[in-house]
């Protein structure tokens, strides 16, 4: 399993708050948490401070560095619950909460439907 696919599909490698964990230039990096912040409001009413987009290695590392949204995922929850590697190894793929998260995500969607594909499940 690429450790960069969360268990949602979605790619961590190109997550804003992952780029922005390993910018080294601290005044780019708050720039950048800022625009963050701004996105979030703008695309997900959500109402989150500066000091809220913490550090994030994606939601499969073991470093202990996680978004917030990301330690609160119910997807990310379940998938660790039932200790499967990714949504697409799911028994009951694809549930409802995954329907309403591939609404707004048609691309995880897309990369869950091949790693399920290439399980021949």
């Amino acid at each position: 399993m690429n450790k960069m696919i969360a268990y949602c599909g979605l790619t961590c490698r190109t997550c804003p708050i992952y780029l922005v964990t390993r910018e080294q230039d601290k005044k780019k990096q708050k720039e950048k948490r800022e625009e963050i912040l701004q996105f979030l409001k703008e695309n997900y009413g959500q109402n989150y401070r500066l000091e809220d987009i913490t550090d994030c290695d994606g939601c499969m590392a073991d470093t202990g560095r996680l978004f917030r949204a990301c330690k609160d995922c119910t997807i990310r929850k379940c998938a660790k619950q039932k200790r499967i590697e990714s949504c697409a190894y799911c028994e009951e793929y694809i549930c409802q909460t995954l329907e309403d998260f591939f609404a707004r995500e048609p691309d995880a969607k897309k990369r869950l439907d091949e790693m399920r594909d290439a399980l021949h499940l």
